[in-house]
């Protein structure tokens, strides 16, 4: 382990350190995290190395409160660099902090680097997780939260208590032999994954289960489950036994209120729902299946827990409770159209959601992304528009504030309504019109679910389509209603299309959440850039940047910059 001298934090549950009130509206948030290996934790008995932060895992939780500044001191006891993002925290005004390999140098071994963000005008259930060298599918993710402010009304009565549930694909062999393979051969055994995890926990029931995960509860009360799919490959059915579920909230969006018996939860995505314990006391199977895979009920890669009802003296009893066929296309996509915006009421603001909306908005821009494989040089490879996306050793974001791109990429260089001729590598950096209103449809050419996220913005999720896109499929558009998210599923042979309003500078990035697809070549940067210096307009690079690649030296070293602005 490497050693920074006498280090403050006692125990896995003292990482917050001090929140200092600095306004009526917001508070400053301060985190250590040590982000070390364990070979001891095995959650599935096969003995492997997890990425733990503060000896946690999964890590743990952060909550915020809208408009919150959050400083995190990463502490680097892996071997090798790391970054940690924030999945759905839109880092307004301020790329700097977005923890991607096109926005940060990484944090060295036996390093600290302290990220600061604010949670502006934001509201919901996210997660965060390491986002280079294929580290995710060892651990180092979490539950983030960001709660209302206590003077905006929430569209439902406050809950008996809130459970984070983070549930997700594993597999048992080390991450860097997978890495390995991955890279030799794209379709390799690095495929499907062992066991489906509950919190890090496995099957409720399987003798190679360590141990798992349970929820008491009271009976009628009502619980408000954050459930989130921190996996790297699968999307899974969630159901709860003989209980329904109100989903009331989807990665800072009020949802208009839908009951399910079991709902579809995608790589990348987080929901809310709330559960009423209405039930005879005793105890019940909470289950996670996967979609597009076959198993049976006894399978590690159905996840099983137990909510525990307070005064039960029965054990769960069989079956589990049954959701979908797991290949029923419909049904997912049918669910998927019925997750609308609650547009009358508040969220971080006051007014209510809808008021942004997109009925009448006019279109500055079309993307048309087609995710599929490609041989480049002999060797299959993600693709978007037949292009890999090549990282290079200077963060785009870094080239683009001190090179304007010089040497690092070419802005506009590759396609982003057509395929490319040739599959290529590539540095794929496009324009996104500041303050205009952008239509990207995203189009899944493989035999296998994605899931697409955009960094720095939500998006209004317009329309789900099977094969070719045209411009006739926007009459099929939802533009009443649709849901905003960052996060969203695109189907095999199919097209999902959003919408987005590009009103926050930076270098953000738009990438598959399939560990194995973004690792290899699928993903993009979108420049949105703000000629205005003034820094309420963008955020200056942080006094503690990091320098790599050709700015590896002091002489690039930014001027000292003002504390993070708290966004107008």
């Amino acid at each position: 382990m490497a050693s920074y001298g006498v280090f403050p934090w006692k125990s896995a549950f003292m990482t917050l350190l001090a929140v200092f009130l600095s306004g009526a509206n917001s508070a400053d948030i301060f985190l250590e995290w040590v982000v070390d290996v364990d070979t001891t934790i095995n959650p599935f008995t096969s003995s492997q190395p997890v990425i733990t932060i503060n000896g946690m895992f999964p890590g743990p939780l952060i909550n915020a409160t809208t408009n919150d500044v959050v400083r995190v001191n990463v502490f680097n006891n892996v071997d090798e660099p790391l970054l940690i993002t924030w999945s759905g925290i839109q880092q307004r005004l301020n790329s700097w902090q977005d923890g991607v390999s096109g926005t940060n140098c990484p944090i060295q071994p036996g390093t600290n680097w302290t990220y600061v963000f604010q949670t502006k005008d934001q509201i919901g259930t996210f997660t965060y997780f390491p986002s280079i060298n294929y580290q995710k599918v060892a651990g180092g993710f979490g539950p983030l939260r960001i709660n209302n402010r206590i003077v905006i009304s929430v569209p439902f009565p406050k809950p008996e208590a809130e459970f984070d549930l983070l549930i997700g694909d594993w597999f048992l062999t080390d991450y860097k032999v997978l890495r390995s393979a991955v890279e030799s051969n794209l379709m390799s055994s690095a495929n499907v994954p062992d066991v489906l995890l509950m919190n890090g926990k496995g099957p409720y029931g399987n003798v190679n289960s360590k141990s798992s995960e349970s929820f008491t509860v009271t009976k009628g009360k009502t619980y408000r489950f954050r459930v989130a799919n921190v996996g790297t490959t699968l999307s899974f059915n969630f159901r709860i036994q003989s209980h329904q579920m109100v989903v009331v909230e989807t990665e800072g969006s009020y949802t208009s209120q839908i009951t399910v018996d079991s709902l579809d939860v995608h790589v990348g995505q987080s929901y809310s729902v709330l559960v009423t314990a209405n039930q005879d006391d005793a105890d019940y199977y909470i289950v996670a299946s996967p979609k597009m895979l076959n198993t049976t009920d006894d399978s590690a890669l159905v996840a099983k827990g137990v909510l525990h009802y307070s005064n039960s003296a029965s054990p769960v009893a069989s079956p589990l409770p049954t959701g979908p066929d797991p290949f029923d296309i419909d049904f997912s996509v049918d669910q998927a159209k019925s997750i609308r915006w609650n547009m009358t009421t508040g969220a971080a603001r006051p007014n209510p959601q809808g008021t942004f909306n997109v009925t009448n908005v006019t279109l500055s821009q079309t993307f048309i992304l087609e995710g599929s494989i490609s041989t480049i040089n002999g060797d299959p490879r993600y693709v978007v528009n037949n292009v890999s996306y090549f990282t290079p050793n200077t963060p785009v974001k870094l080239a683009d504030y001190f090179v304007n791109g010089t040497g690092v990429y070419n802005l506009d260089e590759f396609p982003i309504d057509s395929v490319n001729d040739a599959a290529v590598y590539g540095v794929f950096v496009a324009t996104g019109i500041h303050k205009g209103w952008h239509e990207i449809v995203f189009r899944n050419d493989l035999n296998v679910m994605d899931s697409w996220h955009l960094d720095g913005f939500g998006f209004y999720v317009v329309g789900f389509g099977d094969g070719e896109w045209t411009s006739d499929s926007r009459s099929t558009y939802n533009l009443f209603d649709p849901v905003v998210r960052s996060t969203v599923q695109v189907y095999p042979g199919g097209w999902t299309a959003v919408y987005t309003f590009l009103d926050n500078p930076g270098m953000w990035n738009l990438r598959s959440q399939h560990m194995k697809h973004w690792y290899m070549g699928e993903e993009l940067y979108i420049r949105v850039h703000n000629s205005d210096p003034n820094p309420a307009k963008e955020q200056p690079p942080p006094q503690n940047l990091l320098l790599c690649g050709i700015f590896g030296d002091s002489s690039f070293a930014p001027a000292p910059a003002p504390a993070l602005q708290r966004g107008a």
